[in-house]
């Protein structure tokens, strides 16, 4: 059978994304070099393409850096025990409103989509906050943004696509709708909700903005602050050990150390992706089509 061979415009268009991807690459790739460098390198080449030498002592400065395993374990807890708050909250909040004979459940729905559109404001949130007494706790990353209202609507979709004889049948059989949801809804929705507990890890896992807003005190303050205040002022931000390390070597520059930070803080996440990349086919675009 002969090859079908690829035309002008075939080529053209591989050369441009392939440039494309080139282009979007290149930051991340440069970064990771950069994290592996030292003074030396980083003065003598203004343009890094390939990495001149192999340093690893950016990445020692700041593991040695009590400040920066704080905010770890911080942005552990967040992403951790947040994920399954949002998970739990939007996936038993979906199945009910998928319910077609829930009472009221037009006004329900109407509630939720009025606030995709409309909110309090900065100030009202704030001080919403402040009354639950969440400000300075670790709380507050959490529990503002418990529920995607965007997440939850496509997740109501999704369950109102099931088959419903199935949930009768589970019915005539003596389960209740806890069970249902459990036993039946969840297993066979596997694709579905590994894909939004994923994004709802990168969103808790790049938490900073409610740290910045409600979280005052530095042992709460997440990895993305610590990320941010590094970049802003480095020798401001470390530990008193981790800044007589760096004065000490003459092979780490700022500028390593700042790559080396911001490398480590992409990795956890990063890892997550292959242990899930496999549902993404079957379960990015479920829940999509309108009541």
């Amino acid at each position: 059978m002969k090859k079908k061979s690829l035309d002008m415009y075939q080529i053209c268009i591989i050369l441009i994304f392939g440039i494309l991807a080139v282009l979007t690459l290149y930051p991340f790739y440069n970064v990771l070099i950069l994290s592996v460098s030292n003074t030396v390198s980083v003065a003598n080449h203004s343009i890094y393409l390939f990495p001149y030498t192999v340093d690893f002592t950016g990445y020692q400065t700041i593991l040695q850096d009590h400040k920066f395993l704080s905010a770890f374990q911080v942005s552990l807890f967040v992403t951790i025990i947040g994920t399954a708050v949002n998970m739990f909250l939007s996936v038993t909040g979906a199945y009910v409103l998928s319910k077609r004979e829930l009472i009221g459940r037009k006004v329900f729905l109407t509630m939720i989509l009025f606030t995709m559109l409309f909110n309090g404001g900065l100030v009202p949130t704030y001080m919403i906050v402040k009354q639950l007494n969440l400000i300075n706790r670790i709380w507050a990353m959490i529990l503002p943004t418990a529920i995607n209202t965007y997440y939850l609507i496509i997740m109501k979709n999704y369950f109102l696509q099931l088959p419903a004889g199935l949930m009768e049948a589970a019915k005539l059989d003596g389960a209740n709708e806890a069970q249902i949801l459990v036993k039946i809804a969840i297993p066979i929705s596997k694709p579905f909700i590994a894909t939004f507990a994923l994004f709802y890890s990168v969103e808790r896992w790049n938490e900073w903005y409610n740290a910045l807003l409600y979280i005052n005190v530095e042992k709460f303050a997440p990895l993305q602050i610590y990320l941010r205040d590094i970049l802003i002022g480095l020798n401001s931000q470390l530990s008193a050990q981790a800044q007589q390390m760096l004065h000490s070597s003459q092979k780490v520059s700022t500028t390593v150390v700042q790559m080396a930070t911001i490398v480590i803080t992409a990795v956890p996440i990063i890892c997550v992706y292959p242990f899930l990349q496999r549902y993404f086919v079957n379960g990015i675009m479920v829940g999509g089509l309108k009541e």
